[in-house]
């Protein structure tokens, strides 16, 4: 953590290029599942590898959304918003309800889910490149 000028506290910039990268990440990892969930519903050769890959990509997600969420802890520590540290932490736990209900639920569950990780994603990537992330 930082003070300006002010006397306010501020993030120190890695955290809020840390920030950047895991929340980027985040999204990344929800494009690769989405990649490779249409190559398991398309139902083509080499779906035993698609599964593997969609399972590979969900650990991936795991690790990045709870990396993403601490630093969103640290960025709100810092003196930013608390809001994106709400959502960086239910896009994490719902990236393993999303898990269960990819191997466990039906697909009409798992899909909408898909849906919402996406857009909580999104909210903490592009909030953490505006300016509002150094108040």
């Amino acid at each position: 953590m930082s003070h300006t000028a002010t006397g306010r506290r501020t993030a120190a910039p890695a955290v809020v290029t840390a920030l950047r990268v895991l929340s980027v990440l985040t999204v990344v990892a929800i494009v690769w599942q989405f990649v490779t969930a249409g190559s398991l519903v398309a139902g083509g050769p080499g779906g035993e590898s698609a599964e593997g890959l969609h399972a590979a990509g969900a650990i991936v997600l795991h690790v990045v959304s709870g990396l993403s969420m601490v630093a969103a802890a640290l960025v709100w520590r810092g003196g930013a918003a608390l809001w994106p540290l709400i959502v960086a932490a239910l896009v994490f736990v719902l990236s393993f309800l999303q898990a269960y209900l990819g191997s466990h639920g039906p697909i009409n569950v798992h899909v909408p889910g898909a849906m919402v990780l996406t857009v909580g994603a999104v909210l903490v990537a592009a909030w953490s490149f505006t300016g509002a992330v150094r108040r």
